[in-house]
């Protein structure tokens, strides 16, 4: 069975950082494409970033790009989200999430999703 467990949201004023870890469990973690979303209350989720199995691609939102940086540890089957330069607007349940098929950048979709975690940026 898999899972993620998503940790390190909290309060953090607006200018600041926080770091997002996504722990994966329940299959060869380093076999598939991860990714970060978010949603805001009211808000659809939206799409964060992305990072390919080997952590040679990744991919970011036209809104995060230049401010978060995603990386993964394939040895501690963990995936992180380095947010900087946190603005109110980032405010939002963050999700972490897997593809459904092994070796996949584009194309497929996310079969497996965290429980999230808050992250609340206050001006």
């Amino acid at each position: 069975q898999v899972q993620l467990v998503e940790s390190g949201g909290g309060l953090v004023q607006a200018g600041g950082s926080a770091r997002l870890s996504c722990a994966a469990s329940g299959r060869t973690f380093s076999s598939y494409t991860m990714g970060w979303f978010r949603q805001a209350p009211g808000k659809d989720r939206e799409f964060v970033a992305a990072i390919s199995w080997t952590g040679s691609r990744t991919d970011y939102a036209d809104s995060v790009k230049g401010r978060f940086t995603i990386s993964r540890d394939n040895a501690k089957n963990t995936m992180y989200l380095q947010m900087d330069m946190l603005k109110p607007e980032d405010t939002a349940v963050y999700y972490c999430a897997t593809r459904a098929e092994p070796h996949t950048w584009i194309g497929g979709r996310y079969a497996y999703w965290g429980q999230g975690t808050q992250v609340t940026v206050s001006s």
